[in-house]
């Protein structure tokens, strides 16, 4: 989410130079720092401790340690509260640095711990440390994810490896089955806009979010129109402390200031990239004839206006161009081949084809939270998206622009502590004009109306039950829909539990059946899911088992007589589709992590394993998709060397051969089809950062591998057509821009890293 640096950056480089000075020059803070215990003298940790009716405030480390700074004075109230203890606070007196302060609280006689929540089908990765199985520190020190939250999560069960294509692939499901949210709002074009067959990154850095949830199947009713799963981002509060960020790296540099006061702050970025420098020493596997260059820029204003309430808004957008020889299928297809019209212009493009693209994406966000009296709660959000890009396929020029609004509100009221209920809407516009020149043209605009309930009730502390209902309205496709959902858990033991969640998830047909004006024949897809898990937690020891069966029913299907597998065909008014297409998923999933057993070292396994099969989209026969994976295994660790102040991460992915389509072939049969399997994936990855100071500046030093050993690996096959316009023997195997990579930067701050951030 970034903007176009030609002028803008230089001006956002100006401002945080203000801001430094700014920093610098602020009235005199005092330190307060101190230790909170618990009733057994022993320390307790990630607890909040801050002055009663203010802002200023710290968390406690492992040690039980608080610190932070203020500028208050005279009689004040230090205040400790910890979810699993009942509040202690006592008073002091300010006139210069407090230390030495020592809390003590006692546990709740129902501790948090022995109290149920649900995890079946979620992984949270949240500042609510009770909830907590990845944090945003985890996203960036993970090898391999190259510090990309999208990436990562690819480390946890019921994903799959993508390679060479953007988005998130969830239990059986492909990218367009996830959705993603920010502060419960969708963000429309979550990636970076570049050529086909070329993974990009997506456009979240993970510290600027303070919590990520990201659920693979029976997520909240809160959201819909996705079929698999929902990732949701939730941004950082108020900061500690003013600050200044500097990076500079092989592709490019950035700067980030924060400004804070009493009760707000405005944090601002900018960054310029170019990859010059990366690609010019490494071995590409396509021609760039332009390398990526971009830039961007970022604004948010975040506001308290009293205790219970915040404020927060965001500006974000980016420019980026780059330019990649791409093989042509379709070379020396003839005229009379039986093959749509638009793919019949490539044919005498020779054999590659250059493919360029430019693209500016502007994205805002905007949200207010607010509890009263701690009863109720209100939330008021929207946005607004726009995505602009200039592409060409060879001579022929592709223009396409996709915007989304949307507005939510929703409120909730807490009846006791163990009983709420929540009620809201959402209402979404958006769409897509596509513009193929002059051979043809193509949009939508759909307007979607949301309403949705959701109870969450523990009547006892080892149960926990929460159903919902969402209600959908498109107006494009003309329908009404009612998707109930429930979820549970039940307490087996103190650190232990089983949790369920099923319902029913709707979407609307892809964009590219949307796009050609086929919704007056379609009605919304459908996936019925069904999880069961069990979990086992204690000590920074996890242990967790989940089983899943989805059904998918009113899939779209294009009636061919014949199979195209190529990934550029196109869709037009005249294609036969209905919505006969169905199929499943099911699988086992398995999730160790351990960061207790040897001090510095935080390590998990994960492994997945799914049975799926789809008659959908021109597939002639049920078969498995050519994203999936039967079975998935990631083996990440980390661990960091106190006398060399540096952290060393490393982490294997393996994969299982995925299917593809044999143009040999000459009938299809439902034996053949999509039978053959491409090579195993593998990849080793590492990723070491070095801690140093130079002056106020905190520095980090890092050097990334991926794929280490030089694995070869192949994610599919592109076929050559023959002069019937049929797909023969002949192929070009999809593969990423690069084998192995080597990445090299510094990132300086002003605010102290700690070794988890390294």
């Amino acid at each position: 989410m970034q903007l176009n640096v030609h002028l803008r950056f230089f001006k956002a480089f100006t401002f945080l130079s203000l801001l430094v000075f700014m920093a610098v020059t602020t009235n005199a803070q005092f330190k307060i720092s101190g230790t909170v215990i618990d009733d057994k003298n022993r320390p307790v940790r990630g607890a909040n401790v801050y002055l009663d009716n203010t802002l200023d405030g710290g968390t406690t480390d492992s040690l039980g340690i608080f610190r932070f700074t203020t500028s208050e004075k005279g009689n004040q109230t230090i205040v400790a509260s910890e979810v699993s203890h009942e509040n202690a606070g006592q008073p002091i007196v300010i006139a210069g640095d407090v230390s030495g302060i020592v809390l003590h609280m006692k546990a709740n006689k129902v501790r948090d711990l022995d109290v149920v929540t649900i995890t079946a089908g979620s992984f949270g990765a949240s500042s609510d440390n009770n909830k907590t199985i990845l944090k945003p520190l985890d996203i960036v020190t993970t090898a391999g994810a190259n510090a990309d939250v999208v990436k990562a999560l690819e480390m946890l069960p019921g994903t799959q490896q993508t390679g060479t294509e953007n988005g998130l692939f969830v239990r059986g499901g492909d990218a367009s089955e996830l959705s993603i949210l920010v502060d419960g709002l969708v963000v429309q074009n979550a990636f970076f806009s570049g050529p086909p067959g070329v993974a990009t990154r997506s456009r979240f850095g993970a510290f600027n979010y303070q919590g990520v949830s990201f659920s693979s199947g029976g997520y909240s009713a809160r959201y819909g129109q996705a079929l698999s799963g929902v990732l949701e981002l939730n941004t950082t509060d108020l900061p500690d402390k003013s600050t200044v960020n500097l990076g500079l790296n092989m592709a490019g540099i950035y700067a980030s200031g924060t400004k804070k006061w009493k009760n707000s702050s405005l944090d601002v970025g900018g960054s310029y990239n170019n990859l010059s420098p990366f690609y010019g020493l490494a071995t590409t596997n396509f021609k760039f004839y332009n390398v990526p260059v971009g830039g961007s820029g970022n604004a948010r204003y975040v506001w308290k206006p009293n205790k219970d309430g915040i404020l927060k808004v965001s500006v974000n957008g980016s420019y980026n161009t780059s330019g990649i020889a791409v093989p042509n299928p379709y070379s020396g297809v003839s005229d009379t081949a039986k093959i749509d019209t638009f793919s019949k212009v490539f044919r005498n493009l020779g054999d590659t084809v250059n493919f360029k693209t430019k693209d500016q994406y502007y994205y805002s966000n905007a949200s207010y939270k607010q509890m009263f009296k701690d009863k109720y709660s209100l939330y008021i959000g929207g946005s607004y998206s726009l995505d602009q890009t200039n592409n060409s396929f060879g001579p022929i020029p592709i223009n396409e622009t996709d915007y989304r609004t949307q507005f939510r509100v929703e409120g909730k009221d807490y009846f006791t502590s163990r009983l709420n209920l929540l009620a809201g809407s959402d209402i979404q516009s958006f769409g897509i004009n596509k513009n193929f020149n002059s051979y043809f043209k193509q949009d939508f605009n759909e307007r979607l109306i949301s309403g949705y309930t959701e109870l969450e009730w523990t009547p006892i502390n080892n149960l926990a039950i929460r159903p919902g209902v969402r209600y959908e309205h498109s107006t494009l496709l003309n329908r009404d829909d009612l998707a109930p959902r429930l979820s549970m858990a039940i307490k087996t033991g103190h650190h232990s539990q089983i949790s369920i969640a099923g319902g029913m998830f709707y979407q609307d047909p892809d964009n590219i059946y949307m796009l050609a004006g086929l919704y007056d024949k379609l009605k919304m897809q459908v996936a019925t899911h069904y999880i069961a898990n069990w979990q086992y937690s204690k000590n920074d020891r996890t242990l967790r088992l989940e089983g899943y069966y989805k059904s998918y029913q009113d899939l779209v299907r294009e009636m061919y007589s014949t199979y195209d597998p190529s990934g550029y065909r196109t869709i037009t008014d005249t294609t036969s589709v209905n919505n006969t297409g169905h199929g499943y998923a099911q699988g086992l999933e398995l999730f160790w992590r351990d960061k207790k057993s040897v001090k510095n070292l935080d390590y998990w396994i994960s492994y997945s394993y799914i049975d799926t099969r789809r008659l959908y989209q021109n597939f002639p026969y049920e078969a498995t998709p050519t994203y999936i994976a039967n079975h998935n295994l990631n083996l990440v660790a980390k661990y960091f060397v106190d006398k060399w102040q540096t952290n060393f991460s490393a982490t294997y992915s393996f994969a299982s051969g995925r299917p593809y389509y044999d143009g040999a072939f000459s009938t299809i049969t439902s034996s053949n089809f999509l039978s053959e399997k491409t090579p195993d994936f593998n990849n080793l990855a590492l990723t070491v950062a070095y801690l140093h100071s130079f002056g106020k500046w905190f520095t980090v030093f890092y050097l990334s591998i991926d794929n280490i050993t030089n694995q070869h690996n192949i994610f599919g096959y592109r076929y050559i057509y023959d002069a019937n316009g049929a797909p023969t023997g002949g192929r070009n195997p999809i593969v990423p821009a690069l084998y192995r990579s080597i990445f090299v930067g510094v990132n300086m701050s002003l605010t102290q890293f700690k070794k988890d951030e390294l």
